[in-house]
């Protein structure tokens, strides 16, 4: 029998330390060597990417709001996992809000295990939350499966996922070390932004949503967690970097052995505050979209590395939450909806730049599954990983309209954007999953618990 059942290939393969003809063998799920372009074993299947097209791992999404169970209207896996397969995605980790009830204990994470039983149209992994008074329930969610936890350092805008003090982390960051867990921060602190006193006279101009939410209160966030992982040896990691000030404070505690990394997010690297239009609230997020300046060096950083991945914070609501209407930037629900979108955003932006596909697959594939402790099956094509596989074409350009989104409100500030970037066909184990704009296949993604 032979050990091949699928063999995938193409003229431009993604592989770890290059770009080359090759073909990808398959069997069970599972990718068991990697042959010469014209190695190809007989009596088995034989799918072929064309010269134009690129074969490069699934993208793994580490930061994904999908909402259910309790605000399943906002999203939920069955409209999340379609789009993130139609984007290329496959493997995403959900965050432990905005679901009611959040994933702060044992119990709340199998209610979120029974709510997606059979809708995960790709693997799905899951954090567990960091709140206070809950340091008890974090050895029983870990003992469940969740890849790591969250936590707040401001008001998250849900009652159930209230914030963290210094003196909660105190409690929960030595039980977070004796479980060796990863503890990743929505990096803000109150304080900056209860001085900034927005005028709410102006609440549907950018300019001055922009002021209310300051630079300093990212700085000194990241300042105290850099602080607390020094002294606790926590596991640290600053999700959606907004902030190019904070930059340096990062790359300097990484040299000096601070275990604390981050992350940024498309929004960041493709927008900038001074186009952004009064009153175009499907911008709006927290951390800010900040100005061209700001969005330039978070481009560096990650150039040299200080950031590690780009990860959609795909954060969705119903229409009425964003106040189209009113254009009012302050009581607009933050969040902007990408999933689908971070590969043609990013390779738009990073190929202007002179950034390679090799510098994509370690932003979008390889480095989000390092960060959850993934890599020995997800984001690289190597023998032994799971054959997630995107075929894609990096010089077609489209016109990003509601039509092509998957996700359940059709809210995004991409609509209207030309990029490039097509995904053709996404395979998760093996199996085409989508092709073309068509879904293929049951929703029979697979829960990634790291117990």
């Amino acid at each position: 029998m032979s050990e091949t059942d699928l063999i995938i290939r193409g003229r431009r393969v993604v592989l770890i330390d290059r770009i080359a003809p090759a073909s990808i063998h398959i069997r069970d799920g599972r990718i068991v060597s990697i042959g010469e372009f014209a190695e190809v074993a007989e009596g088995c299947e034989l799918i072929e990417a064309d010269d134009d097209s690129v074969v490069m791992p699934g993208l793994v999404d580490t930061h994904v709001h999908i909402n259910e169970p309790g605000r399943t209207e906002w999203e939920g896996f069955e409209t999340a996992t379609r789009a993130a397969a139609a984007g290329g995605v496959t493997t995403l980790i959900d965050m432990p809000l905005n679901s009611i009830p959040a994933t702060t204990s044992s119990a709340a994470f199998h209610s979120k295990l029974n709510a997606a039983q059979n809708k995960c149209h790709v693997d799905v992994g899951f954090w567990g939350g960091v709140i206070p008074g809950n340091t008890s329930e974090l050895a029983l969610m870990k003992r469940d499966g969740v890849v790591g936890f969250k936590c707040f350092l401001v008001p998250s805008g849900v009652d159930e996922f209230p914030h963290v003090t210094e003196a909660d982390l105190r409690e929960a960051m030595p039980e977070l070390s004796r479980l060796d867990s990863l503890l990743i921060v929505h990096a803000e602190l109150p304080g900056p932004i209860d001085e900034a006193a927005p005028d709410e006279d102006s609440a549907s101009d950018y300019a001055a949503f922009l002021e209310s939410r300051p630079r300093q209160a990212e700085n000194d966030a990241i300042e105290l967690m850099i602080r607390l992982s020094r002294e606790f040896g926590t596991r640290v990691h600053i999700v959606h970097l907004s902030s190019a000030d904070a930059v340096p404070l990062i790359r300097k505690a990484q040299a000096e052995g601070v275990n604390i990394s981050a992350e940024t997010c498309p929004h960041y690297l493709h927008f900038a505050a001074e186009t952004i239009p009064a009153g175009a609230t499907e911008f709006k997020c927290c951390p800010p979209i900040r100005e061209r300046e700001n969005r330039e060096q978070l481009w560096q950083a990650l150039a040299d590395g200080t950031i590690g991945i780009v990860v959609s914070d795909h954060s969705p609501c119903p229409g009425e939450l964003k106040l189209a209407e009113s254009g009012d930037f302050l009581g607009a629900w933050g969040g902007i909806a990408s999933l689908q979108l971070r590969l043609p955003v990013i390779w738009t932006e990073a190929n202007k730049r002179g950034f390679s596909l090799l510098d994509l697959a370690r932003w979008l594939c390889l480095g989000p599954a390092e960060q959850v402790g993934l890599q020995h099956r997800k984001g690289s094509i190597a023998p032994g990983s799971d054959a997630d596989l995107i075929v894609w074409s990096p010089e077609a350009e489209f016109k990003v309209d509601k039509s092509v989104l998957r996700h359940r409100h059709k809210i995004s500030p991409y609509i209207g954007e030309t990029l490039s970037g097509v995904v053709q066909k996404t395979f998760l184990r093996g199996r085409k999953i989508y092709d073309g704009r068509e879904m293929v296949g049951l929703a029979d993604g697979e829960f990634l618990l790291n117990s």
